[in-house]
């Protein structure tokens, strides 16, 4: 059985606010969501900049208690609120469905963590709560919700760094276009923490200026932090309920290469793999994509990889297809960067218009891809694509058709 997926809700919060329509104004503005880190002391790292969200709306928790929770968890109800308001479905049908709940993360509840090693420090182990120690596990965060809203089961949960949530959504398309699962919710989250923040300073991988990806000056990444949910059904099931259908999720593709622990192949072979492998579970050709969000970090080494993996895919045509990243002005979201890129490829399709490449002035010779350098209209648009690519060779692509069904 291989079954049409509907996507039928989305959500999603980023340092440009919560919801899609203040992200997808703001994306398309070409405004800037970095602004100086105040969580923590950050003047002593490579910068002190980052995507990091300020005054998010909390949302009500009826059995989960307020004490074990965390930022990640309230960015994570954040989103999955807005989904399943798109879904026009209420809590209590939500749990009658016994949906698949799939997550993407890097390191959860991660200030939990260092709550727990500060305290430790500080005034010893006896007044170190031993539930911080639970709470930044991983799987805490997706079982927060569940047990919110009584969803039965238990949570799947990948964190395979920066490819996260693109695998957590692929997983679950497969699972409902394949009849393991008639509801799933999906996606990926991450929050800002000191901890993260110091290892990739300690790699040099920071910019201390701004993120440009694929510009020939790019230095660096900017991180961030943010949550993306998805909501997927089969798509004869969404229009029998009468659900408005919001895209389709056609194909994904995943790999590893383990090349190196931190760099990636200089030639692309598992980014070529991964999107090759989504376009043919598509079933469409490369000439049939209008657009592809890149995973584009704005490292030297990444952004040549994915450029040179861009151009090896989509052959004569791979200088022509519009490439941009958003990850310069919401930051890299690790975690949930490949959910919320894939939300906003979503509503590429859903507007016909492409996002810019913000801070991309200096075109690489070593790149050789058209970059998307202001807000563009595609009204022909019917078909995308988005890359996640990860540390130690995780890589995961996703591919996406406008509801209206054009472009195949």
């Amino acid at each position: 059985m291989r079954r049409r997926v509907a996507i039928t809700g989305i959500g999603i919060v980023t340092s440009h606010g919560a919801g899609k329509a203040a992200n997808w104004e703001r994306i398309i503005a070409g405004e800037s969501g970095i602004r100086p880190v105040t969580r923590f002391e950050a003047g002593k790292y490579r910068t002190g900049k980052a995507g990091q969200i300020v005054d998010l709306p909390v949302p009500s928790w009826r059995r989960v208690r307020r004490s074990r929770l965390d930022f990640a968890s309230n960015l994570l109800h954040v989103a999955f609120l807005e989904a399943l308001g798109d879904t026009g479905m209420s809590p209590d049908a939500l749990a009658a469905c016994s949906p698949m709940v799939s997550l993407g993360t890097t390191l959860g509840g991660m200030i939990s963590g260092e709550r727990y090693h500060e305290t430790y420090i500080r005034k010893g182990p006896s007044r170190a709560l031993p539930s911080l120690v639970a709470d930044h596990l991983a799987h805490c965060q997706p079982l927060r919700i569940m047990e919110e809203y009584s969803l039965p089961g238990v949570p799947v949960v990948f964190s395979d760094a920066c490819a996260s949530g693109a695998n957590a959504v692929g997983f679950a398309f497969r699972a409902v276009r394949g009849g393991e699962a008639d509801m799933a919710v999906c996606g990926g989250f991450d929050s800002l923490c000191e901890f993260v923040f110091a290892g990739f300073h300690s790699l040099q991988a920071l910019t201390p200026g701004l993120c440009r990806p694929f510009d020939r000056s790019r230095d660096g990444m900017v991180l961030g932090e943010g949550a993306g949910v998805m909501f997927l059904e089969p798509w004869d099931r969404a229009g029998a309920r009468g659900a408005r259908i919001l895209g389709e999720l056609i194909g994904y593709g995943e790999s590893t290469d383990a090349f190196h622990m931190t760099r990636p192949d200089p030639h692309g072979a598992g980014a070529i793999s991964a999107m090759r492998s989504a376009l043919a579970d598509a079933g469409v050709e490369p000439d049939a994509v209008g657009y592809v969000n890149a995973h584009g970090t704005g490292t030297p080494f990444n952004d040549a990889m994915e450029a040179a993996a861009i151009l090896a895919v989509f052959g004569a045509s791979g200088d022509q297809v519009p490439v941009s990243s958003i990850k310069p002005m919401i930051g890299h979201l690790l975690g949930g960067a490949g959910a919320v890129e894939g939300i906003i490829t979503v509503l590429t399709l859903q507007e016909k218009r492409l996002p810019p490449n913000l801070n991309y002035e200096t075109p690489d010779p070593a790149c050789g891809l058209r970059i998307v350098r202001v807000s563009e209209r595609a009204p022909c648009l019917g078909v995308a694509m988005s890359n996640s690519f990860g540390f130690g060779g995780s890589n995961a692509t996703l591919v996406f058709r406008s509801p209206t069904g054009d472009g195949v």
